[in-house]
């Protein structure tokens, strides 16, 4: 509801600006962040820091759960064949093990997550510095970096890429 009446108010003093302009250009351009993100130089090399970061975990995560797995379908071919006490045991102990093995994925999602944040707003800050130094240089009234619709003409994210990946986005 707060992000509808945000864009209300944001065309409302759109219009309101092109309207009141009188004889002057009013003139707007538009950011494309998906795209920001999708092929900065500095988003793609995040990514890959990213990658380094936590590959080793995301893989011994993985091997975790085959070998959970792999337990699990023993214990289901073997458990007729177990005494009582047996299968109450490695019940019991496949069972502190997928506790242990969610835990542990839940808590490398959570970091994995943290630090994909940290790198995106490393991102979205040197975009945004390109985007009001563009901005100061070639005049625009306004910079949108969120649109239902945009006219193409507007469109100045390849200049912001440009901009990025030519400067390192310094």
């Amino acid at each position: 509801m707060m992000n509808i009446s945000r864009k209300f108010w944001l065309a409302c003093l759109v219009s309101c600006a092109v309207f009141s302009a009188d004889a002057q250009e009013f003139k707007i351009g538009i950011v494309n962040l998906d795209r920001i993100f999708r092929e900065a130089n500095s988003a793609k090399a995040a990514q890959t820091k990213l990658e380094q970061e936590f590959g080793k975990r995301e893989k011994e995560l993985g091997d975790a759960g085959a070998q959970l797995k792999t337990a699990s379908e023993k214990f289901e071919r073997e458990a007729p064949t177990l005494a009582e006490s047996q299968r109450n045991t490695r019940q019991k102990q496949l069972v502190d093990q997928d506790r242990d093995f969610q835990r542990k994925r839940r808590e490398f999602q959570e970091d994995l997550n943290a630090r994909k944040n940290e790198e995106l707003q490393q991102v979205i800050e040197r975009a945004n510095r390109v985007v009001k130094t563009l901005a100061e240089s070639e005049k625009f009234d306004l910079i949108v970096q969120e649109a239902v619709y945009v006219n193409p003409k507007h469109d100045i994210t390849d200049k912001v890429l440009r901009i990025l990946n030519g400067a390192n986005g310094k």
